[in-house]
């Protein structure tokens, strides 16, 4: 028997496809089918490494591990990073392949189609379920012409479609019948159902909606997902600033640089109890802190220059002259060293930029792309602590001085002579709560305090809540009546 599949895609962006997706693939997993999930092509600076050694969205890592899966390259063949207002980087099957304005990728799409099929019958090879995420809206006129991500990749690879809303935002019923009346009639017959996603209240009140809608389209409405509150699945792209506790006194600070990348590398301290966390938008100043983290860069000198225009390096200075402290991570460790050089262009004019000046160390931009997964330990105040993450970045930082990081096996990192100043590429960094304890205490949170969450737990305890969810208001018999096994 042929793999299922099925696709799914919503009106907008944010509907909620990747968590759909996530919570759809748990309910396989439970029931023991071999399923995984694939999204054609993403757009995001969310991003994870793969067993392989490389780069997929960061919403098809946590979709696999829904699956009980290793990430893999299979699951997401092209992934744009967009490093300026009109231009990404393309990454196909993990690996980058180039930068491309706007007009010149649109003129590549047709070449990458057959990819990302390719890739996708090469994923069923290994699943006997695939669950597909599409991106933003099929309904986006300007982009139907050579798309890979929505309606052109589900007519090539021949792949039922779901439509998911988000009840939330308002307007569920112009939005699904909306989407639906801008699709050709060959699209149209792909689609097979409606989800309304986050809703408040008695879902009775919606049902003459719900009739009218399928009235209207022929097609039906397989359930409405409830809102569920304070569930935790990293977002896909959009920053999520929502506090555990708003009482919260401890303030850590992110300068929000025009290309932030992986910024779910602060979760841990958004759902930490005691942390206020805050990124500050550009045109704010940096309010007092006991610590501000530098974050992840697309673009780090563009995104260095662009702090210095908005006066936060004053305010750094500042912040340390009064006993704060400040981390950086990955592009935010190479801002706070002397300078970063970029002998070949690697992220636009070749040319050099004098750093922060806190560390000493110095950073040269190369071609390759360090993609690893590593484990290792992170020692501080006399203590050691355990961490775990990955790295993406560009070029070498050579370092002198102490290395608050031991990284399979190698030193890793930097601390300045003052003992205020610590950075190092690990991703994840707070993930395991024996490391971000250390660090929250190194930042001066009182050990009593410290209680940090579990992340990898949190995350697992999310994907099988939303699965709950879903089989409790979805028609999972109409949905996965073709799957071996479903009834059993």
């Amino acid at each position: 028997m042929s793999s299922y599949s099925l696709m799914v895609q919503g009106t907008t962006s944010d509907a909620g496809k990747s968590v759909m997706v996530a919570g759809l693939c748990r309910v396989l997993a439970r029931r023991g089918v071999r399923v995984a999930p694939f999204k054609p092509q993403n757009m995001a600076l969310n991003s994870a490494v793969t067993k392989e050694g490389g780069e997929i969205g960061r919403a098809q890592a946590v979709q696999a591990q829904a699956c009980r899966l290793e990430p893999s390259v299979l699951m997401n063949p092209v992934l744009l990073k967009p490093n300026t207002d009109t231009g990404a980087q393309v990454i196909v099957r993990g690996k980058a392949l180039s930068d491309m304005d706007a007009r010149g990728y649109h003129d590549f799409k047709p070449k990458l189609l057959q990819l990302v099929v390719d890739t996708f019958e090469e994923l069923g090879q290994q699943a006997d379920a695939r669950l597909v995420e599409g991106a933003g809206s099929p309904a986006e006129i300007n982009l139907r012409e050579h798309d890979i991500a929505n309606m052109g990749f589900a007519l090539a690879a021949n792949v039922p479609v779901v439509i998911v809303a988000d009840i939330d935002r308002g307007g569920v019923f112009a939005h699904l019948y909306g989407t639906y009346e801008l699709l050709s009639e060959q699209e149209k017959s792909l689609v097979k159902g409606f989800i309304i996603n986050r809703f408040r209240g008695d879902p009775s009140l919606l049902d003459s909606g719900l009739e009218w809608l399928e009235q209207k389209t022929g097609v039906p409405v397989l359930g409405v997902v409830p809102y569920l509150k304070g569930l935790y699945l990293e977002a896909e792209d959009a920053i999520n600033v929502q506090q555990t506790d708003e009482d919260a006194r401890f303030r850590v600070v992110v300068p929000g640089l025009p290309r932030i990348s992986n910024h779910t590398d602060f979760d841990a301290l958004r759902l930490h109890p005691k942390v206020d966390l805050q990124f500050v938008r550009p045109g704010q100043p940096l309010p007092p802190a006991d610590l501000i983290i530098l974050p992840g860069s697309k673009s780090t000198r563009a995104d260095l220059q662009a702090l210095r225009e908005q006066g936060w390096d004053a305010q750094i200075a500042r912040h340390l002259r009064f006993g704060g402290k400040v981390i950086g991570i990955c592009g935010g460790y190479q801002m706070l060293g002397q300078s970063i050089d970029d002998p070949l262009g690697v992220e636009g004019q070749p040319g050099s930029s004098e750093g922060l000046g806190y560390l000493a160390t110095r950073t040269t931009l190369a071609s390759a792309k360090q993609l690893t997964r590593v484990r290792g330990q992170l020692t501080l105040l006399g203590e050691t602590a355990a961490v775990e993450g990955y790295e993406i970045h560009a070029g070498h930082t050579e370092v002198s001085g102490q290395h608050p990081f031991e990284l399979d096996g190698s030193a890793d990192g930097a601390c300045s002579a003052d003992g205020q100043v610590l950075g190092g590429y690990l991703h994840g960094v707070f993930d395991q709560p024996q490391a971000c304890n250390l660090l929250l205490r190194w930042a001066g949170l009182e050990a009593p305090h410290a209680k940090a969450q579990d992340m990898a737990a949190l995350r697992e305890q999310g994907i099988d809540r939303l699965a709950d969810a879903l089989e409790a208001h979805l028609d999972l018999d109409t949905l996965f009546a073709p799957v071996a096994g479903w009834r059993s």
